[in-house]
């Protein structure tokens, strides 16, 4: 008896505050401040995949706030220049950036380590690094100098070595080559006779074309046949020593990060991770058919030769011994990152490498 009459007078005081309008907001929502933030990407809009990652992010975080915190994306160009985009959440230009973050090793190289240098850890190891190798906080205590709050936010997996319009048979044929590359790699190949040039993405084609340059890497087949390098480069060379598993970030101006409520945080920190899946995934899906139609287009397809990447890793070894030398804080990192590799590599080698080696044979064989 009691519980009906509780029943119905629970049911009226309910109906009453509905025809009032004054049910109360859950409290979260009571908290969530209404935000219109800006976020300059390095990347052009025509690369559905790398762009594109920004574009899940800004989706993810509006709905999981009910749209009361939006941001509005910019392509490289829009408001800054595609490799400014950390001096932008630097100085409070705009709030947020997509970026690459070895695009400002010049800088301090240790910028690199947040996504790849040469030789370096892929997509797996990279994410292993990060979340459990001590990676985010090294990176973290690093950015805060830079008034950034950084965010792994994408991943391309491993790169192809890029387009050359001439063959690259011995270390002597990359002597006086003017080619298109980031991070430590322009540094690493300028001691090969190489001489790197730091272009952003969608100027590449038009450089190429015109022969300002000779060669250009970007990020693989999806993406390179977008933007139509196989029109001005004949040979396609792999693999990218240099990003086996390059690093995106998400960069959040650090005093805006330290305004936000921690509800607002983690959920940028969910999207980030969101987006930083679904690059990878989406990259790993789209570049078998897009490197078969290349090859089919005649594109010619070439592994670097064995004593081009001997001297390359030579070379790498001598640019981290420097560099170590004049930066003590890229040594802090990078020593536990290069023990950190050996484990990784050794783990890779024993059951990864192994099945994926048989299975290439059986590839090699058609019998897949």
């Amino acid at each position: 008896m009691q519980r009906r009459k509780f029943l119905r007078t629970t049911g009226v005081g309910a109906a009453a505050a509905a025809a009032s309008g004054a049910i109360a907001a859950p409290a979260i929502a009571q908290s969530a401040p209404e935000l219109k933030w800006r976020l300059a990407s390095s990347f052009p809009k025509t690369l559905d995949t790398i762009f594109g990652a920004s574009e899940i992010f800004s989706k993810y975080v509006a709905e999981a706030t009910d749209n009361k915190f939006q941001i509005r994306l910019f392509a490289a160009g829009e408001i800054v220049p595609g490799l400014q985009v950390a001096d932008a959440v630097q100085n409070g230009t705009v709030e947020m950036g997509h970026t690459a973050s070895y695009y400002y090793v010049g800088k301090d190289p240790c910028f690199a380590l947040d996504c790849a240098i040469p030789f370096g850890l892929n997509a797996r190891q990279q994410d292993a690094w990060m979340n459990w190798g001590g990676g985010r906080e090294a990176m973290a205590d690093f950015f805060k100098d830079y008034s950034i709050h950084a965010m792994p936010c994408g991943n391309t997996g491993g790169q192809m070595g890029g387009w050359f319009r001439k063959e690259i048979k011995t270390v002597d044929d990359l002597k006086g080559l003017k080619m298109r590359t980031s991070g430590f790699a322009g540094e690493v190949l300028s001691k090969l006779g190489v001489v790197p040039q730091q272009i952003a993405g969608g100027e590449i084609y038009p450089a190429l074309e015109k022969g300002t340059i000779d060669a250009a890497e970007w990020v693989g087949p999806y993406d390179d046949q977008k933007l139509g390098f196989n029109k001005v480069a004949q040979y396609y060379y792999y693999p990218g020593w240099w990003e086996a598993g390059p690093q995106l970030s998400a960069y959040v101006n650090l005093a805006k990060w330290n305004e936000l409520p921690k509800s607002y945080q983690a959920i940028l920190e969910a999207a980030a991770a969101k987006a930083h899946t679904s690059m990878l995934s989406k990259y790993d899906t789209q570049n078998p058919k897009a490197l078969r139609e290349l090859v089919a287009a005649g594109t010619k397809l070439t592994p670097f030769t064995a004593p081009v990447l001997e001297a390359c890793y030579a070379k790498a070894n001598e640019v981290y011994a420097d560099t170590m030398a004049k930066n003590p804080r890229f040594k802090k990192i990078y020593e536990p990152w290069k023990q950190f590799r050996g484990e990784e590599v050794l783990w890779f080698r024993v059951v990864e490498n192994t099945l994926d080696n048989f299975m290439a044979r059986l590839s090699a064989s058609n019998k897949i």
